[in-house]
């Protein structure tokens, strides 16, 4: 499992590093409506990447689908690494294109090649375990890019292709796992996992899938917006940031071996009630810093543990030939609330005003509380097992 974590940790790091882009765009004349653009082709790319894993990871490997990958961010680097311009114009997007497929496909193909190497006991730490890992690469290696550029004067062209090299050794990791850690004997036939819609809404995985769309759209409508909620105060994004992702990078790391033994269901009302605390706190920065820390301490705290807790209850409520299907959904769930939430935050932040835009932050994760404590009657359960 170390060849896993640590290629999972490397090519994190090659998705936390598109926070270099928007530069790169400037260095070379261009605007932020240009990286606007080249951006967007991220999501397309991300839309792209899932379903290829979700049909494909039948015939291939997920571990060999996650180290391709990576290597499809890679040569994303290495297209932007070998730019001196904007021009041709659709080098850059291409380029963005290909980090957004290949984030697709590892997003959801490493955590199925890590599930089905798990069983039901060994999946809640093991998930958590790898979104540690996971975690840390996305904020963590930027940071170290930036003191790297910093100290040693790099040039973004350099840096792009030194990206690309650590996300070549992230490929070569995960084919290891791969090969060292083979998977059980499934049939090597395409999965269908659009079909399987009817049958996850019957059966228990549809709440925790939802869970992630609504928790998805809370945590990008509380990162995307930090620095329009700071503005005019003494409180400072960076410091969100950095603390949201120490908080719940360090719990995810102590508590990995001890979640999956706890009781489901007072866990996730504790992580949505640290969750919805910390989005209040958010209301408290115009009064004094101390809030926005404490913000992201509770926030960093309930949503950083709620997402592998949700994700084992996804896969492991549902049936085994199930739940490739079931993991390709939660997946899909998750990037629409990430990318479609900022939309309407956006609207709500210029016209309504910051108070609102906590509110609908609020009112998601109550919304996600409720989906995940109230149950269907008993009659309905049994209609629902059926079905599968």
């Amino acid at each position: 499992m170390s060849y896993l974590l640590l290629g999972t940790l490397l090519t994190a790091g090659g998705y936390g590093s598109t926070f270099l882009i928007s530069a790169w765009f400037r260095l070379h004349g261009g605007s932020d409506i240009e990286t606007g653009h080249a951006l967007s082709m991220a999501l397309v790319g991300t839309l792209i990447g899932v379903p290829i894993v979700g049909w494909g990871a039948g015939k291939m490997d997920a571990a060999r689908l996650a180290a391709i990958a990576a290597l499809v961010i890679a040569c994303g680097y290495a297209v932007l690494g070998n730019l001196h311009g904007l021009e041709p114009g659709y080098l850059p997007r291409l380029a963005v294109l290909l980090m957004g497929i290949g984030w697709g496909m590892f997003y959801l193909g490493a955590p199925l090649a890590l599930s089905e190497r798990l069983n039901d006991a060994e999946r809640g730490s093991g998930f958590t375990l790898f979104s540690a890992f996971q975690m840390t690469g996305i904020c963590g290696i930027p940071v170290m890019q930036s003191i790297l550029i910093a100290q040693a004067n790099l040039s973004l062209q350099i840096t792009f292709l030194v990206v690309a090299a650590m996300l070549a050794v992230a490929s070569f990791l995960l084919l290891l796992f791969g090969r060292r850690e083979p998977r059980p004997l499934y049939e090597r036939v395409f999965r269908s996992w659009v079909r399987k819609l009817p049958i996850l809404l019957a059966g228990p995985a549809r709440r925790p899938v939802i869970m992630v769309g609504l928790g998805g759209a809370v945590f990008s409508g509380m990162m995307a917006f930090q620095v329009s909620l700071t503005e005019g105060t003494d409180a400072s994004a960076g410091v969100f940031f950095f603390v949201h992702a120490a908080t719940a990078v360090t719990t995810r790391l102590m508590l990995f071996r001890y979640l999956a033994s706890w009781p489901r269901q007072p866990l996730i009302i504790g992580l949505l009630g640290c969750l919805i605390m910390g989005l209040v706190c958010l209301s408290g920065v115009a009064l004094h810093p101390a809030f926005h820390i404490v913000a992201a301490m509770l926030t960093g705290a309930g949503y950083g543990l709620l997402y592998p807790v949700i994700q084992t209850w996804a896969v492991n409520d549902s049936q085994p030939q199930h739940r490739h299907a079931v993991l390709t959904w939660f997946v899909v769930s998750y990037f629409v609330g990430i990318f479609g939430f900022p939309a309407l935050g956006g609207w709500l932040l210029v016209v309504a005003g910051k108070t609102w835009l906590i509110g609908s932050l609020v009112i998601l994760a109550m919304i996600e509380l409720g989906v995940g404590v109230i149950r269907r009657p008993r009659t309905a359960k049994v209609v629902a097992s059926t079905l599968e």
